[in-house]
């Protein structure tokens, strides 16, 4: 990886075993070009260059995004992840129990990218910021991963799996979408 600077903006190359180039704007305003070895520097240069457009309105979505996340003390953080640990724990063993289905541990973390997670061993991780949410969004989130159980994937049987606990499950994934970024 090098980092890179053209007229505009700063960004990282990665030189990778692939056949294309690509551009990502990560909500940390980070710029990333992924292009194949021996793919010419300059031409990586150009590439951002002819795509600043596309990065000046992602930067500025981020940018809001940003804005609108509240900002937490570390005892904040840490008392909310108390009350999520407490909070879904319940809430696992409520549904588990309910969909036939059993689990590894609970844990509770501050992800960047994900509200929940269940790994191929069983074990369920959580954003401690779910705790912030409405109660029925924790029910889905929690529901969620309790289905990875029975289809480790999001196919069509996954989705049943969901509904059959959670009829209106689109209406709160839906919800998720549109109002976690402000968490």
């Amino acid at each position: 990886m090098q980092q890179r600077k053209t007229a505009t903006f700063s960004y990282k190359l990665i030189n990778t075993r692939r056949k294309t180039i690509s551009l990502g704007v990560s909500e940390d305003g980070t710029i990333t070009v992924r292009a194949p070895y021996r793919f010419p520097v300059k031409e990586a240069d150009r590439f951002v260059e002819e795509h600043k457009d596309w990065i000046v309105v992602r930067l500025a979505e981020y940018e809001k995004i940003r804005a609108l996340k509240p900002s937490y003390t570390e005892k904040e953080k840490s008392d909310y992840k108390r009350k999520a640990k407490a909070v879904l724990e319940e809430k696992c063993r409520c549904f588990a129990e309910r969909m036939g289905v059993s689990y590894g541990t609970v844990t509770v973390r501050e992800q960047k990218t994900r509200w929940g997670s269940c790994s191929a061993k069983g074990n369920l991780s959580f954003n401690w910021k779910l705790v912030r949410m409405p109660e029925e969004i924790m029910d889905y989130l929690v529901v969620h991963e309790l289905a990875h159980r029975v289809e480790m994937n999001h196919s069509p049987a996954f989705w049943a799996v969901v509904e059959r606990e959670l009829p209106d499950y689109k209406r709160r994934r839906d919800w998720l979408k549109k109002h976690g970024a402000g968490f």
